[in-house]
């Protein structure tokens, strides 16, 4: 069989585009996040909020949308085995993070994230999202049925990670009150003291995350862009 010929679109889809997005994930991580170098948006109010969604809520949205979109274009198994490598890694990447990140506040043994339940739970939802979306549409390519499975499964998962971060994210029990106050806990109560901006950044990503999917998936269908299926 004859190899393709070199051609410079070979170079445009091989250096040039993930040059770009390196550079995208770069500007985010630094300029956008709330917790980067400058944080151009603020660290409050609704810049403040629209650079969590455009940072930490778009890397959640990658994560739980790969095992989405494998489970609403090939099935069940596919959507909860991505789920659990793609949620294994962004859990081991968050909690060492996270641990390393509230280690300057100086206690550092109440800030080990890897026994954090609620941090777990962003692999397990991974998992779910995934298993869910592909058992509701169950291989179906109608847009409707994959909108609804798409849909349920985001929301389902947003309502499950929401009540693990309010009542099972660390607290630091008996650290100094300048610490407590900074703990996850205290943090993931705060946020709801605002419904409106809890609500935000609760739902929105995940409710964006079940409509994008499942059009994205309807159009790969459209072009022939998925698993091949074994009778």
């Amino acid at each position: 069989m004859e190899t393709e010929k070199f051609k410079l679109s070979d170079i445009l889809n091989g250096i040039v585009i993930p040059i770009i997005l390196v550079l995208l994930i770069a500007v985010l991580a630094i300029y956008v996040n709330p917790g980067g170098q400058f944080h151009w948006l603020g660290l409050e109010g609704i810049t403040g909020t629209i650079g969590v969604i455009f940072t930490q809520g778009f890397a959640q949205m990658i994560v739980l949308g790969v095992p989405l979109i494998l489970g609403l274009l090939w099935n069940k198994w596919a959507g909860g085995c991505a789920g659990f490598i793609m949620g294994g890694m962004y859990y081991v990447a968050s909690a060492g993070l996270y641990t390393g990140y509230y280690a300057y506040l100086g206690t550092e043994t109440y800030h080990i994230f890897y026994g954090d339940i609620s941090m777990l739970f962003y692999l397990v939802n991974a998992v779910i999202i995934g298993y869910m979306a592909g058992a509701l549409n169950n291989r179906s390519t109608n847009f409707k049925r994959m909108l609804g499975a798409g849909l349920t499964s985001a929301i389902i998962t947003a309502v499950i990670q929401v009540f693990m971060n309010y009542n099972f994210t660390l607290d630091f029990a008996g650290a100094a009150e300048s610490v407590t106050k900074y703990s996850p806990r205290a943090m993931a109560h705060g946020l709801w003291s605002d419904p409106v901006y809890g609500f935000i950044l609760a739902f929105v990503p995940s409710i964006a995350l079940g409509v994008i999917v499942p059009i994205l998936a309807k159009v790969m269908t459209w072009y022939g862009i998925q698993p091949l299926r074994h009778q």
